[in-house]
């Protein structure tokens, strides 16, 4: 099998599957690190057999077409087997953070009214509490992540599957982030599909190459742009239990892996563990969401062999939807339109802005086939976050002449200082290229005066000798404007983050906030 074109008609994910099991059922599908390092593997057509005994399992506890289950699971095979069940069965999963507590647990579970829970047995105490809470009825299923022979699952092979369509709800995903109530994105069994082709397209993944997943699989980055294009090409992937940062160039050598998808900050923790090239890297591509600075970059591309290539995406978007080209990627930029993709930059009024001035990234497309379907259970939602048929990123970037795309924060990273507009991603930036500063993050804290004015919180490249707020300051001064510079620095021992990597920046403005999750980017 060869790199995927775009489907011309939708297509069910389930489909997807099947037909990779039949092209090359004895073909590597999966390799699984457990947590204590040993390997476990399956080809397309043992890991298919697992697929029929946890369906077996799930319709015998009454799940069928259009049915929801529920999980909270860490990387492992009954996450995936429990995910392709559900593709084949015509249900929807509804993954959540495993180490999320009872009534963030009980509240996607009173959203979506799973027929049955799946959950680790190490966390079936907590997600037993949250069950009780959502106040709905589900049988629950407890495994254990590091199981390579599914026990908790029936011995049978289910076997009389049903018709699914491409328009079927195959997941609902509560994105999470850093402030507001989380919004069920709706994603069917084509968004799968889809974004299967683009991307495995997009980073010339064919059948002999391999995946390493480290990323958590509850989250879409994944899903979207790892097993999705593997499993369309017919690929294997290497899972891990979890990410370590010392030991990730060891796991891509041992494992043979071609193709990574990882995020800034992940990067960033592999330098800080001051990792060394190891033998055996045969890296080809690695996607990566957030900046990291240019010498950041380099070192990374040092270490993995491989030019890493931005990218930026949503859950709603399904596809990345500009992703850097292979050759000569340029660390700043996100990337051009990713090819089946449509993407435009708007001003307020909703008009496309020339080359070289910000806008707002706006998405178009079909949704429940190339976007996501809608928002669960919030057409009110759904329908706003659309202008005149683009969807509405809330990002905004500056497309330089070339086609290349440049972050410019968020709607709401754009400080009001004095009646002037402060880009928070500019300072961030200034201060982060400080040798002494790992990371940084910069929110807005309300000003008598002026509004808002930024402040900085900074993580030490070196915790032993970290830089004083003297040298920050003065860092800044020689590098922005006075409306810019950040009027407090903040040493960390680190910054608060989702499990994904992302800044919990509603934390950084309000210790004391409570931690309600929204809406993401991969950035």
């Amino acid at each position: 099998m060869g790199t995927a074109a775009p489907p011309l008609e939708p297509v069910a994910f389930s489909q997807v599957w099947t037909d990779a099991v039949a092209a090359r059922p004895d073909g590597l599908f999966l390799c699984f690190e457990r947590s204590d390092g040993r390997v476990a593997e399956w080809t397309y057509g043992t890991f298919d057999g697992e697929v029929a005994r946890v369906a077996a399992t799930l319709h015998r506890l009454g799940v069928g077409p259009g049915d929801t289950v529920h999980l909270a699971l860490t990387n492992s095979p009954s996450f995936i087997a429990t995910w392709l069940a559900c593709t084949r069965l015509g249900a929807a999963m509804v993954p959540s953070d495993p180490q999320g507590r009872a009534p963030e647990l009980a509240a996607h579970i009173a959203r979506t009214r799973p027929v049955v829970g799946v959950c680790a047995v190490s966390g079936a105490e907590e997600y037993g509490r949250g069950v009780a809470e959502s106040g709905h009825d589900v049988a629950v299923v407890a495994v254990d992540p590091d199981d390579v022979d599914l026990v908790a699952f029936d011995g049978s092979e289910f076997a009389d599957w049903p018709e699914v369509a491409p328009t079927d709800r195959a997941a609902v995903m509560f994105t999470s982030g850093t402030t507001g109530r989380p919004k069920g994105v709706e994603v069917t069994q084509a968004n799968y599909a889809f974004t299967g082709a683009v991307m495995a397209r997009r980073s010339g993944l064919r059948s002999h190459h391999r995946q390493i997943v480290v990323l958590p699989l509850f989250h879409a980055n994944a899903q979207y742009y790892s097993f999705a294009p593997a499993i369309t090409v017919g690929a294997s992937v290497a899972l891990m239990s979890g990410f370590s940062a010392s030991g990730f160039v060891t796991q891509c050598a041992r494992h043979g892996a071609t193709h990574a998808s990882l995020f800034a900050a992940p990067l960033r923790m592999i330098l800080a563990r001051g990792s060394a090239p190891v033998d055996g890297v045969v890296l080809e591509n690695c996607w990566y969401a957030q900046n990291v600075t240019t010498d950041q970059y380099e070192a990374i591309a040092d270490l993995f062999g491989c030019a890493p290539r931005q990218l930026y995406g949503m859950t709603e978007t399904v596809p990345a939807v500009l992703t850097e080209p292979a050759a000569d990627p340029v660390p700043e930029s996100m990337g051009m339109v990713t090819p089946g993709c449509e993407l435009e930059v708007h001003d307020a009024e909703g008009r496309p802005v020339p080359d070289g001035e910000v806008g707002e990234i706006v998405v178009g497309g079909h949704p429940g086939t190339t976007l996501f379907a809608g928002y669960l259970d919030d057409p009110e939602t759904t329908a706003a976050s659309y202008r005149d048929g683009w969807f509405r990123t809330g990002d905004r970037a500056v497309r330089r002449p070339d086609g290349r795309h440049v972050f410019d924060g968020r709607r709401s990273d754009v400080l009001k200082v004095a009646g002037e507009n402060v880009s928070i991603v500019e300072v961030e930036s200034v201060i982060a290229a400080h040798p002494g500063v790992l990371e940084a993050a910069v929110v807005g804290r309300p000003d008598e005066v002026r509004d808002e004015v930024p402040v900085a919180f900074v993580v030490a490249r070196d915790p032993e000798n970290p830089p004083t707020s003297d040298e920050l300051a003065r860092w800044a001064e020689a590098r922005l404007a006075k409306s810019k510079r950040p009027r407090s620095f903040t040493l960390l021992e680190e910054l608060p983050r989702t499990s994904v990597g992302k800044i919990r920046k509603f934390l950084l403005a309000d210790p004391e906030a409570e931690s309600t999750p929204t809406p993401e980017t991969s950035r």
